[in-house]
């Protein structure tokens, strides 16, 4: 079977394994506010990649687990990138009206029931995380803790929430590259690393050398996630995206391409796989995964 259809068929394995999952703590009626809850659903519903959790599962195969043991983790990371797009898309972030092809929850709903949506899944995401039922045995509560805190850590100011705060202050400025990959470390880094590090957290025998190296392969691919976007922002189309083309040009904000320029650009996210290549050495066929997540995030068109 040619590799790329066979991590097609990986990618999409555990996006059905999460999605039914997702689906069984997402609160499926409300005698509160029916219409927030169908507006959470629709926000987690809506064509997502999936990358993260994938992330988290190919973490914990990886170290020697099994995948079952990182779907709370998985779970998790994917409400609260949930979140953080509802949030982005808000008038006073980003203003954009599409998200993977379809209106964004504030035009799909309405501005406040976008920010309660966003509110909701960020808690359902530690909800997750703190619910035994979820976990097989092995876990114990001293590595759910370790969960909890890596995810809140991600999140806040010392991840997302810093990072998207930073984005908002460098619209019109002109960022060094330094400045930049300290914006991106933390808008988006932050998650991507939380995620690989929680996945191989569930399997209880990973070494503390092991998590070492795949905070290395993280810290790169999601630099390379960022540096991939910029570059589709200006090649690929609105239809392609799911999202405005050429957005983060129009508010005139800083990227990797109108730092560096394309070609450029091209040659840091090839250069940034490589060094994930790299950190993986000394791992097994088990972290071939991680390694064709890696390859799929330079070279996916959307």
């Amino acid at each position: 079977m040619p590799q790329a259809h066979s991590f097609s068929l990986y990618m999409e394995r555990y996006r059905q394994q999460l999605d039914r999952q997702l689906d069984s703590v997402l609160p499926s009626d409300s005698q509160v506010s029916p219409l927030l809850m169908e507006a959470m659903r629709y926000s987690v519903f809506n064509g997502g990649k999936r990358v993260r959790p994938v992330l988290a599962y190919a973490a914990c195969e990886a170290v020697g687990g099994h995948s079952h043991q990182a779907t709370p983790a998985a779970c998790a990371v994917e409400l609260m990138h949930a979140y953080s797009l509802v949030h982005d898309d808000l008038p006073a972030m980003d203003d954009d009206d599409l998200r993977r092809g379809k209106p964004t929850c504030h035009k799909a709903y309405d501005e406040a029931t976008a920010i309660l949506v966003g509110d909701a899944l960020q808690s359902l995401a530690f909800e997750v995380l703190s619910n035994d039922s979820l976990y097989p045995a092995s876990i114990e509560a001293k590595t759910r803790l370790q969960l909890v805190s890596t995810l809140s850590q991600a999140s806040g100011l010392s991840g997302m929430a810093g990072g998207q705060a930073m984005d908002q202050l460098s619209t019109g400025i002109k960022l060094d590259q330094a400045g930049l990959e300290l914006m991106h470390f933390h808008k988006t880094g932050a998650l991507i690393r939380a995620s690989v590090r929680m996945g191989a957290l569930c399997h209880y025998e990973v070494t503390e050398q092991q998590l070492e190296q795949l905070d290395h392969y993280a810290k790169a691919i999601g630099l390379a996630f960022q540096v991939q976007d910029d570059i589709l922002d200006v090649t690929a189309d609105t239809k392609t995206l799911g999202k405005t083309q050429g957005a983060d040009i129009a508010l005139d904000k800083p990227t990797y391409v109108s730092l560096m320029g394309l070609n450029q650009a091209k040659a840091l996210a090839s250069e940034l796989h490589t060094t994930a290549i790299h950190a993986l050495e000394g791992f097994t066929e088990s972290a071939k995964p991680l390694r064709q997540l890696a390859d799929f995030i330079i070279q996916r068109n959307y």
